[in-house]
């Protein structure tokens, strides 16, 4: 959105299934500084507009529902509100679509899980911003590659009420079938093994994108599990239920709907945060779900529901908890 340098370049070698990467980072400086890097101190700067991007590809067109994935609004979350424009007390709903770029997820079919999950992302953003009672923020609009790390940060910067992320799951070949929307919450220990499995896969979604986690001390996820606010871990496990209640009513569940992992995307200590498994990819009637319209709108508005449920009651408690102010003292006759 302005002027920017390359401040380090490299190749990541093939790794994961992907191919080598170029890999550029940049950083922002002013207009002087990089028209002098360019040596066009005296051309006028051109600004980009959006309106002049060409929109994101569509998703597999041999689906039989292709899903089209739509290009950002006009106005980026987080832009500067207008001069003197009343400031937005809204309640933040973060919505975190998982993988991006060239971490395509789990694939069970011609449509990757990313672009599956952005569009479940946008559907469900669309749904909470017609209601109005809450700013709802996207950590991605695009497909675009965003650090695990960077996801939580955005929640936090945000001060998000409640953190929402999305994703698809599969069973390995060979290890029997599953079906069903599974939602999960953070805990140091792994409720069963296939929980702990998709966590460990999740997990490796920086490596994926070539984030150096080696630099990092190895007790850095234990220190992150134990500053999780134990109220924040209430009210997480709290949603969860709220969720699967209005869930349940619209949608197939997995056997055991709500688990738990080590999630690094969940350890925001401040922000209640849970993760959806929308179905499998490796099972047909999943598979056919993820990418129907009808069924999108239908598990959007189900999921809405469950959020305007938690959060219209925990803004109505947090007012209930303030002390009242005291009546002012009267002067003695």
């Amino acid at each position: 959105t302005g002027p920017a340098r390359i401040a380090n370049s490299s190749v990541l070698d093939a790794a994961n299934g992907q191919p080598p990467r170029l890999v550029l980072e940049l950083e922002e400086v002013d207009e002087a500084t990089f028209a002098r890097a360019i040596g066009t101190d005296n051309r006028p700067m051109l600004k980009p507009s959006l309106a002049d991007s060409s929109p994101p590809a569509a998703l597999a067109a041999a689906s039989p529902n292709p899903l089209a994935v739509r290009p950002p609004p006009t106005t980026p979350a987080g832009a500067p509100a207008a001069p003197n424009a009343p400031a937005d007390t809204r309640p933040v709903v973060v919505i975190d679509p998982g993988h991006g770029g060239i971490d395509y997820g789990t694939q069970g079919g011609e449509i990757p899980e990313k672009n599956l999950v952005l569009a479940f992302g946008q559907a469900l953003r669309d749904r909470l911003e017609r209601a109005g009672k809450f700013r709802v923020v996207m950590t991605r609009d695009d497909d675009t590659f965003i650090p695990l790390g960077d996801r939580v940060r955005i929640a936090q910067k945000q001060g998000a009420a409640l953190f929402v992320s999305i994703h698809a799951d599969a069973l390995p070949r060979g290890e029997g079938d599953a079906q069903g929307a599974t939602i999960y919450t953070l805990s140091d220990k792994a409720s069963d093994v296939e929980a702990e499995r998709l966590a460990e896969a999740e997990n490796r979604a920086d490596l994926i994108g070539g984030v150096n986690l080696t630099e990092e001390p190895a007790d850095v996820a234990d220190i992150l599990i134990d500053l999780a606010r134990r109220e924040t871990r209430t009210f997480s496990n709290r949603f969860a239920r709220v969720l699967m209640n209005d869930m349940k009513t619209a949608v197939h569940m997995h056997k055991r709907p709500l688990k738990s992992a080590g999630f690094r995307v969940l350890k925001a200590p401040d922000v209640p945060s849970v993760l959806v498994e929308l179905g499998y990819v490796s099972n047909k009637g999943d598979m056919g779900n993820l990418v129907s319209e009808a069924w999108r709108s239908r598990t959007a508005d189900a999921m809405a529901r469950a959020i305007d449920v938690f959060l219209t009651k925990r803004v109505a408690n947090a007012g209930a908890e303030r002390p009242e102010k005291p009546a002012p003292a009267r002067a003695k006759p």
